[in-house]
């Protein structure tokens, strides 16, 4: 999975379409990512242990990685990602600028 954590990413299907937001977690055995702002859901719970009035909260999902991509803040589009070598290390590389990132 090229994406990482803090990456800026956008949407590209789904009910989200369009937003764009930051990953704040990464899955990587699912290959999904968890986006502030994205793919909102509202669950229905019990009073219990864990929360004592119950009632319906909101929380965010993960969101598999196809359906998004790698947000390039210069040119403001999504953008895709590759690999390159430099100097014996391996870095993310943006295909359509070949600017290299280094994180």
């Amino acid at each position: 999975m090229k994406l990482r954590l803090k990456d800026k990413v956008k949407v590209i299907s789904g009910k989200d379409k369009g937003k764009t937001g930051e990953i704040i977690k990464v899955l990587l055995l699912e290959n999904k990512v968890i986006v502030q702002g994205i793919n909102f859901v509202k669950k229905h719970v019990k009073p219990g242990v864990v929360n004592k009035e119950g009632g319906i909260i909101t929380f965010e999902k993960p969101v598999h990685v196809s359906n998004v991509m790698f947000l390039d803040e210069k040119e403001n589009k999504p953008s895709r990602l590759g690999y390159t070598l430099v100097d014996g290390k391996k870095f993310r590389v943006i295909k359509e600028t070949g600017e290299v990132l280094k994180k």
